[in-house]
């Protein structure tokens, strides 16, 4: 017992001394390596490879292949970005298909911050015998080393990926410091149309620690420079892309996809982001009928949902109608809708509605005398058009809308 706790003694010493000494990653990965005896690999908050370090004669593919990439899988950042348990500062264990071996994956969080991942390849088992006050102490000194990396700021080396990181987390605080971080980069001379946000939590598991939808995007968007950003994949758009491609992917890959509104300059990254991620979380919570959407598509549904999250008052007589509706099974509220959002053409509606001109001209006559709703009235018509449009949206959700 002496011997061994003097051996783990003398693993974490060697681990602090180099800490102190060296400032170097790799060599606290060869360390904690040799320690705990386990391939490592040092992922920094963009899922980059910092450092790595695995025995003579370990073979693995999964492994291998992050290493030559400089990065680990999409799929295999989304997994630990959405993880709970990894949120909640707790280490969890995951299992690769094209690997034998299962890692053991730790948030490294240093002065509230996290910044980045310590994953250890369990070859043999041993690593549930290892104590946890012993990994607290290893992803300690990690997550240190890796806020030492990050505080050093606005260094030339930076790379394009990590100063649109650093833009999308609000970290310019103006134009000019941006374009001047950016000016050493392709950023500097970047100018697309727009961008592509995609979801991958339905992304089909047998792909799970595999790089072929990075391939896939690479091939089929030239110069889009994908990365991932907060668990979803961020990818930029020119002219030259063939939009129709995205309903491919989608059904290949199982996405969901949203395109932005135009993009004026990088700088306007941030405010488009926050609206493209708006309209992204409608598409995955939604069962609706397309798997890719334009923003201008999900436009009047997002409107609609600040409105409801914002407890627009609903008209009065609209709520009647609503009421009137669910109680006797009529589509008062859907015939005044079509209505509306066809200026009162009668033929349209009826064609919306599939319906005969007879039962719909009689349903608006019950709406305006039964229930006092003011068709005719332009000055209502704003109101009445939102209020019939919340009540739909509660009902039968977003997907009324879009099909």
């Amino acid at each position: 017992m002496t011997d061994k706790r003097a051996t783990t003694n003398e693993g974490l010493n060697k681990l602090f001394h180099d800490f102190f000494s060296t400032d170097s990653s790799a060599k606290l990965c060869a360390d904690a390596s040799s320690f705990l005896d386990c391939p490592i690999l040092l992922i920094d908050d963009t899922f980059h490879i910092t450092a790595h370090h695995s025995a003579d004669g370990f073979s693995d593919q999964i492994f291998t292949q992050a290493v030559e990439h400089g990065e680990i899988s999409y799929e295999a950042g989304t997994l630990l970005a959405e993880s709970r348990e990894l949120a909640d500062g707790k280490a969890i264990f995951i299992s690769l298909d094209d690997s034998p071996y299962r890692r053991r994956c730790a948030p490294l969080i240093c002065a509230g911050v996290r910044t980045g991942y310590l994953v250890c390849v369990d070859t043999d088992g041993h690593l549930d015998d290892v104590p946890d006050d012993i990994f607290e102490h290893i992803q300690s000194v990690f997550a240190k080393q890796l806020y030492i990396e990050v505080s050093r700021g606005d260094t030339p080396h930076a790379t394009a990926e990590e100063i649109l990181i650093s833009l999308l987390d609000g970290r310019f605080d103006s134009q000019a410091r941006f374009e001047l971080q950016a000016g050493s980069t392709y950023l500097a001379d970047f100018s697309p149309t727009a961008f592509a946000l995609i979801d991958l939590a339905a992304y089909h598991s047998s792909y799970l620690g595999r790089n072929q939808l990075r391939d896939e995007i690479t091939y089929r968007f030239y110069a889009s420079h994908p990365f991932l950003y907060e668990g979803d994949i961020l990818m930029f758009l020119n002219a030259d892309h063939d939009l129709g491609q995205f309903d491919e992917l989608a059904r290949e890959f199982h996405l969901k996809v949203v395109i932005s509104r135009p993009l004026g300059k990088l700088y306007d990254l941030p405010a488009r982001y926050a609206e493209a991620h708006r309209a992204l979380d409608i598409v995955v919570c939604s069962a609706l009928p397309k798997a890719s959407y334009t923003v201008e598509e999900l436009g009047f549904i997002m409107m609609l949902e600040s409105l409801r999250s914002g407890c627009c008052v609903i008209d009065n007589r609209i709520s009647a109608l609503a009421a009137h509706d669910a109680e006797n099974g009529t589509e008062l509220c859907e015939t005044l809708y079509h209505y509306l959002c066809s200026a009162r053409s009668l033929k349209q509606t009826c064609e919306e509605l599939y319906t005969h001109r007879n039962t719909v001209l009689y349903r608006i006559r019950k709406i305006k005398d039964d229930f006092g709703i003011p068709i005719d009235d332009a000055r209502e018509h704003l109101r009445l058009l939102t209020s019939v449009s919340l009540v739909l949206l509660k009902a039968h959700g977003v997907q009324y809308f879009l099909t």
